[in-house]
């Protein structure tokens, strides 16, 4: 089949993998003159003069991430030498926090628990019981149950040193507004699951050699076709297929961001019959109707700064003591142990709020009384529409939009919140649907 996908991020790139892999002919369409979407590199010079690759956002992944990882490999990066890999680790910079140690599931879990400096016996009991629960109900609870609301019961360290940061972190959205049923299956992959699945892999490299680069690379060279610069405004139902700038396609797929999705729907029923544009309307309102949370990242630099290892939590929230009353940084990654420029730390700022300047300057202070370290701030780059908000009974868009028109984004149903693994399974989703459909 001729396969159109809308879109050349990791979700799109994914399913133009997938479908050059089962034979297709595949073209992407891509609005920007780069690729990688929301997890991608930026350039940038730090204040000593020295050119460096950010990314537009620090991401992670862990070991439960199966589908990328094979995608990794699929198109020829080696996951070994890509991503530094190491036991689930939640320490604070000023002490205290869990850190799994080396050994097999579940033993990594319990230990990681029974031994976690500054946790009581209180502590360590009420999330044993609680972990032993969440397993025995097969890791599901009511839709309308949020996060805080699931979490009830468990002590305040336990929740200051391990729900809030995992849930803000890995659905960005406070533990009052978060569905408890996606923070499950972040609990279930992320901290209870089988041997390796907890691990973190961060990235030894910048997002868009990471994946993006190489993927573009690859379908380059197996007969994809990759155009940058070609902005798609509506489409047209054709022959049996879909329309887009012009050419026809067997399947389309709209691998954009939530928003331009609806709108490019939206602006395309004047140009459908009524039958299709009462399929899509429905669809389109679903994404409409999405929220969305920012994400900052905050980089600062300082020469022969170094931290005790790759990545820190922080004491966050108004009651941390810093200048301007909010400390808001959750987590810091020593850029430097990850293969970029000695010095060179980045600040997330999950579900974050203020102005690029207001957030730099908290930040900066934040680094002095946590880490002790005087930094000079390079960059802040605010995701406004970082990730859906993932709050309880979210009725999420379907895969599937009309007859040949599908949809794929970290946004799309499925039991991922967003990430890089939700967007990459619902890239190979998509693919398959097609396939199915055929």
């Amino acid at each position: 089949m001729k396969i159109g996908i809308v879109g050349a991020g990791w979700a799109g790139l994914a399913a133009a993998v997938a479908a050059t892999l089962d034979g297709h002919q595949v073209t992407v369409y891509e609005a920007s003159r780069t690729v990688g979407g929301r997890a991608r590199a930026l350039s940038v010079t730090l204040p000593d003069g020295k050119p460096a690759l950010l990314d537009n956002g620090q991401h992670i992944l862990i070991g439960a991430y199966r589908e990328t990882l094979r995608l990794l490999q699929a198109v020829g990066v080696n996951p070994g030498d890509a991503l530094m890999r190491m036991p689930l680790t939640l320490q604070f910079a000023q002490g205290g926090g869990i850190r799994f140690p080396r050994c097999p599931a579940p033993l990594d879990a319990l230990l990681g628990i029974v031994f976690c400096k500054g946790w009581g016996l209180a502590d360590k009991t009420a999330l044993l019981q609680r972990a032993v629960h969440w397993r025995w109900t097969g890791f599901r609870c009511p839709a309308d149950l949020s996060v805080a609301n699931l979490c009830a019961g468990l002590t305040l360290r336990v929740m200051r040193d391990l729900v809030e940061p995992l849930c803000v972190s890995a659905l960005n959205t406070p533990p009052g507004r978060a569905s408890g049923q996606v923070f499950l299956r972040v609990m279930q992959d992320a901290v209870l699951g089988a041997s390796g699945d907890s691990n973190l892999l961060l990235p030894r490299c910048d997002l868009s050699a990471l994946f993006p680069d190489a993927a573009v690379r690859w379908l380059t060279q197996h007969g994809a076709q990759v155009q940058l610069g070609a902005r798609v405004h509506t489409l047209a139902k054709e022959s049996g297929g879909w329309s887009v700038l012009g050419t026809r396609h067997d399947r389309l797929i709209l691998a954009t961001a939530a928003p331009d999705a609806a709108r490019i729907l939206t602006d395309s029923v004047p140009l459908l019959d009524g039958a299709t544009a009462q399929r899509i309307l429905p669809w389109s309102g679903l994404a409409h109707a999405l929220q969305h949370e920012p994400i900052a990242t905050v980089y600062a630099w300082g020469p022969g700064v170094t931290l005790a290892c790759p990545m820190l939590a922080l004491r966050s929230g108004a009651g941390a003591g810093c200048a301007g009353g909010s400390a808001p940084a959750q987590f810091v990654f020593d850029r430097g142990q990850l293969g970029g420029p000695a010095g060179l730390l980045a600040f997330v700022v999950s579900a974050s709020s203020g102005d690029r300047a207001t957030l730099q300057s908290q930040v900066v202070a934040q680094a002095r009384l946590q880490l002790g370290l005087d930094l000079l701030p390079v960059q802040t780059v605010v995701e406004k529409r970082a990730t859906f908000a993932c709050t309880p009974g979210l009725q999420r868009p379907p895969t599937q939009i009309a007859a040949g028109l599908l949809a794929c984004g970290d946004y799309v149903d499925g039991p991922y919140p967003s990430t890089l693994e939700g967007a990459v399974r619902s890239g190979l989703a998509a693919i398959r649907s097609s396939d199915s459909a055929s």
